[in-house]
């Protein structure tokens, strides 16, 4: 590991030392002694020998790695989950008689399926069966209370997070204040679908809206028939 330039060895520091061994993996094969006298310092100062360290290494990863297979397991089984209430809810639209059943039919899936604390419904259009609620409004696509959400309504993307105060005011009403996250989905010619968490952290900015879109293309496709 030393070369000589004219008499004298050159020195190597531990830079050099480390790169070595990066490029001969098998030395420590060759001078197994070498394995025993070696010592690598722990986070919580005391010493221990290369083998167990590398031991505890692959303790971690293995440890991580497992985290990280629960987690996946766990993220499966949840969309496995949503995939067969989406498919329940869209059958379950298709067996009501009319629009006022197929909006109540939306509103307790998106409360059951979506562990949201306040559902809210925005029609554009009045059906003779459907009258304002708590949970549903009926409100023009023309009315100026629809301002905030043109945008919105514009491009159909959902929208999770905390809202503007006067999106929460149109949504929620005297209740705006209890929610402090929501995912909103636009549906450009029918209307708007929100649901409100007082948890600031239930809705957020990225989260998956997959799920969400299909029950919004369901309840689009069913009031259709009432048109």
């Amino acid at each position: 590991m030393s070369e000589r330039l004219g008499d004298k060895p050159a020195e190597l520091g531990a830079h050099e030392v480390a790169s070595w061994l990066r490029r001969h993996p098998r030395f420590l094969q060759q001078f197994p002694d070498l394995s025993m006298s070696l010592v690598v310092p722990r986070e919580e100062g005391s010493a221990a020998s290369l083998a167990s360290y590398q031991l505890e290494v692959l303790r971690d990863k293995n440890r991580e790695l497992s985290r990280r297979l629960h987690e996946l397991f766990g993220n499966a089984q949840e969309n496995e989950r949503l995939a067969v209430r989406t498919h329940q809810l869209t059958l379950a639209l298709m067996r009501q008689n009319n629009a006022g059943d197929t909006l109540r039919a939306m509103a307790a899936s998106l409360a059951e399926d979506f562990n949201g604390d306040l559902v809210r419904l925005i029609v554009f259009r009045r059906y003779d069966d459907v009258a304002d609620s708590e949970w549903l409004q009926i409100i023009e696509d023309g009315d100026a209370r629809l301002q905030p959400f043109r945008d919105a309504l514009g491009d159909g993307e959902p929208l999770c997070g905390r809202l503007q105060p006067e999106k929460h005011a149109v949504l929620y009403g005297e209740r705006a204040e209890d929610v402090q996250s929501t995912a909103l989905l636009p549906l450009p010619g029918v209307g708007l679908i929100a649901v409100g968490s007082r948890d600031p952290n239930r809705f957020f900015p990225g989260m998956g809206t997959l799920f969400l879109r299909m029950m919004g293309e369901s309840l689009a496709v069913a009031l259709r028939r009432f048109d």
